[in-house]
């Protein structure tokens, strides 16, 4: 699963060698390989009679001057994931490029070329995001800790907010438990310290993980999930395509979004990490890895749903 391996393993895949699997032949472990048949488990049907209600409203705190992109690519895929409704806590500079990029969405303006949050009601929101594009300038600190200061259900924090919290770790004690954080290992080693290889990273991780009562996503080829309880899933899907700017936001919509719809802080990051790398997989059959980029991924987040309800 890390890269120190790859040069003695290749590439390889799980066969069926015959052998039949008993009560007595099962071993529990804590470490788990994500495949499309554990994301089927956690899918849960659609309502004939539902409405958009049913499926969560979820907030998005994201974009400052000359990084609205994030907010977008953050916002076009959480849209995708099948929450019903969307409201975005944006700078006033990227009111117009919001309106016009993501018109299923709502705003709230707050601030003008950062978001500037004093005030705020969260209770009509089910899942919040927060990070994309954000800014780590001093209003969007102040921003970032009132957000904390005021939530109270799991939230989904990347980029520049946990950047921010790596700035300021006493911020690490305001964020709710089973939260979802979704660093790249750049990002990880802020929140911690520096480690000099992969395996090391995983036990930081692990214990980072228990101490704080937090869902870290540390993403790479085989991102990997880790519990508060100790659990730790490596996921099966991805490719290359993904190390471009742009791939982590497009994953912070689709956890939101799953957040809001009823599922656990666990699944929604099991489903999240799975689907994004199926998109990428996707995405890559028709742009190859080196010329596809975030948005066509986003595109194939459909077909990616489609290949979990199919039989």
């Amino acid at each position: 699963m890390f890269n120190e391996s790859e040069s003695y393993l290749g590439n390889w895949e799980v066969l069926d060698i015959g052998i039949l699997e008993t009560e007595n032949s099962r071993k529990e472990t804590n470490t788990k390989y994500l495949t499309k048949a554990d994301i089927k488990k956690i899918l849960k049907p659609r309502a004939k009679f539902s409405h958009k209600g049913t499926y969560g409203h979820c907030l998005l705190v994201a974009g400052s001057y000359g990084k609205m992109g994030a907010a977008i690519l953050a916002a076009r895929s959480l849209l995708r994931s099948g929450a019903g409704l969307l409201t975005l806590c944006i700078p006033k500079c990227g009111y117009e490029i919001m309106q016009t990029s993501v018109p299923e969405a709502m705003t709230l303006v707050h601030g003008n070329d950062y978001v500037e949050v004093s005030q705020l009601d969260l209770k009509n929101y089910e899942s919040i995001g927060i990070g994309p594009g954000l800014s780590t300038e001093p209003i969007a600190q102040k921003s970032m800790k009132y957000l904390l200061e005021i939530s109270k259900k799991p939230l989904v924090l990347d980029a520049d907010g946990l950047n921010i919290v790596a700035n300021h770790k006493d911020l690490l004690t305001l964020i709710p438990d089973n939260s979802i954080l979704t660093p790249h290992p750049k990002e990880f080693e802020r929140l911690t310290h520096y480690v000099s290889n992969s395996f090391d990273r995983l036990e930081v991780q692990k214990e980072f993980s228990k101490k704080h009562n937090l869902i870290v996503v540390l993403k790479g080829a085989h991102t990997s999930i880790t519990t508060p309880s100790g659990e730790i899933y490596f996921n099966s899907t991805g490719n290359n395509g993904l190390a471009k700017g742009g791939s982590g936001d497009m994953l912070t919509g689709l956890i939101t979004g799953f957040l809001a719809q009823g599922y656990t802080p666990l699944e929604s990051a099991l489903m999240g990490v799975y689907i994004h790398g199926d998109a990428a997989d996707i995405a890559k059959s028709e742009k190859g890895e080196m010329a596809m980029i975030p948005s066509d991924v986003i595109d194939c987040l459909s077909t990616a749903f489609k290949n979990l309800t199919e039989e």
